[in-house]
């Protein structure tokens, strides 16, 4: 009787084992959620370049770009000046914009922030945890977020931000 309950258990603890080896390989291999215009922006939570928690829910009500660089990236380098450029053209408007770099060194993100004279506000988030949660891959890419938390639309590479074709996009946001 001794050996017929361990034989139970045995196959018990067996097939717990085999569900969670499932479980996790399933997990491993899904496609990763790529958000794409019409979705709902995946919700997030980091530290600002000034030291205060930033998340998609202070932006509520604005139109929000989301930008994701590096300092090393070219693409970003060329677009970050028209990126700055049309922050300043809607800082009166409920229009915002929020770089999220991926930089590992700070010293690198903060003199970028500087050499640039970026003045709206930016996040470093060196472990990808927002970009793959919005499935970026490739650097910059950028979401245009409407009042309500939808992706309106999503660039990939780098952009001219004053083309009036972006600006003209944009103010049917609001």
């Amino acid at each position: 009787m001794f050996l017929n309950r361990v034989d139970v258990f045995l196959k018990i603890g067996l097939v717990a084992m085999t569900v969670a080896l499932i479980w996790t390989v399933a997990g491993i291999i899904r496609e990763p959620h790529i958000t794409v215009a019409g979705d709902l922006a995946p919700d997030f939570a980091i530290t600002g370049n000034r030291g205060r928690p930033v998340s998609l829910k202070d932006f509520r009500g604005r139109v929000l770009v989301l930008n994701f660089w590096a300092s090393w990236c070219v693409p970003c380098i060329e677009e970050t000046p028209s990126l700055v450029e049309f922050q300043r053209s809607f800082k009166e408007s409920r229009v915002a914009v929020l770089g999220i770099s991926i930089d590992h060194e700070e010293k690198a993100y903060r003199a970028f922030l500087t050499h640039f004279g970026v003045d709206f506000e930016t996040a470093r988030d060196p472990q990808r945890t927002i970009s793959t949660q919005y499935g970026t891959f490739q650097i910059p890419e950028s979401y245009i977020i409407d009042k309500t938390g939808r992706v309106a639309s999503k660039i990939i590479s780098n952009q001219d931000w004053m083309d009036p074709k972006v600006i003209h996009a944009v103010r049917a946001l609001l």
